[in-house]
């Protein structure tokens, strides 16, 4: 049966991409991410049968037990994986691939009050990171990663890595990526080569203000030698008292 298939697909992409998972039983009973995929499954279910008050209350039971929002007109694949989930929000006209995993804090959310398709659409094997907010209809390509925090306000290539606010493409890999990838934690940051140039520069020009500071201590010590030194102010008292003959006397 689908529905059958489905739910043991749900339950191995736990045990594949989060190694504190220790048995069947614990991914049922304790992970509030299994429960709410399998929450809004049902509210779904309603939602297409013009069931919109019930599957609203089921969308809204989900969110008091597990903490992730999910409205029921969204549409989600097989194999989605929400970790620690908290804070987690997926729009109305949300589309989310097959094998994406969401990070707690995570939006897929709209940027306006317009009727019609609003929310992104996900492709397969996107990994989106703790934080990040995806907003707007436009589509996120297969294999991308969304680094945590970003803010994605438009399209994202396929297997690309977008990072910052607003995200920016700063790697596009030419492979696809499977098993799904989930070293998010070590993005490049295009932040760092600007932030690593100024030190080098506030470094250079500390030395050169080190040089010039030596250099005019250096001046005044041996201006102060010449002042100090013997016969020196004889030699200036005589030269200012020095006699001028007129050249008609004798």
């Amino acid at each position: 049966m689908y529905w059958w298939r489905r739910l043991k697909r749900d339950i191995e992409v736990v045990f594949e991409r989060d190694p504190a998972a220790r048995s069947v039983w614990e991914v049922i009973f304790c992970y509030p991410g299994f429960h709410a995929v399998q929450l809004h499954r049902i509210a779904h279910w309603l939602y297409r049968r013009r069931l919109y008050f019930i599957a609203r209350f089921v969308s809204h039971l989900n969110r008091f037990l597990t903490g992730v929002e999910i409205h029921p007109g969204a549409r989600i694949g097989e194999g989605f994986f929400i970790d620690h989930g908290m804070g987690v929000v997926i729009g109305e006209t949300a589309e989310v691939g097959r094998n994406v995993t969401m990070y707690q804090g995570a939006v897929l959310g709209g940027t306006g009050h317009e009727k019609g398709k609003r929310h992104p659409t996900i492709g397969d094997h996107v990994v989106i990171a703790a934080g990040a907010k995806v907003l707007g209809s436009f589509t996120v390509g297969e294999g991308a990663k969304i680094g945590a925090g970003a803010v994605v306000l438009r399209e994202v290539p396929p297997y690309a890595t977008v990072v910052g606010v607003p995200a920016r493409v700063v790697a596009i890999g030419g492979r696809r990526v499977h098993p799904v990838d989930l070293d998010h934690a070590n993005l490049p940051d295009p932040l760092e080569k600007v932030f690593r140039s100024l030190e080098m520069r506030i470094e250079e020009l500390e030395r050169r203000l080190a040089a010039l500071q030596e250099r005019s201590a250096d001046t005044e010590v041996a201006a102060s030698d010449a002042n100090s030194a013997p016969g020196g102010d004889e030699e200036r008292t005589s030269v200012g008292t020095a006699t001028v003959q007129h050249p008609d006397r004798p």
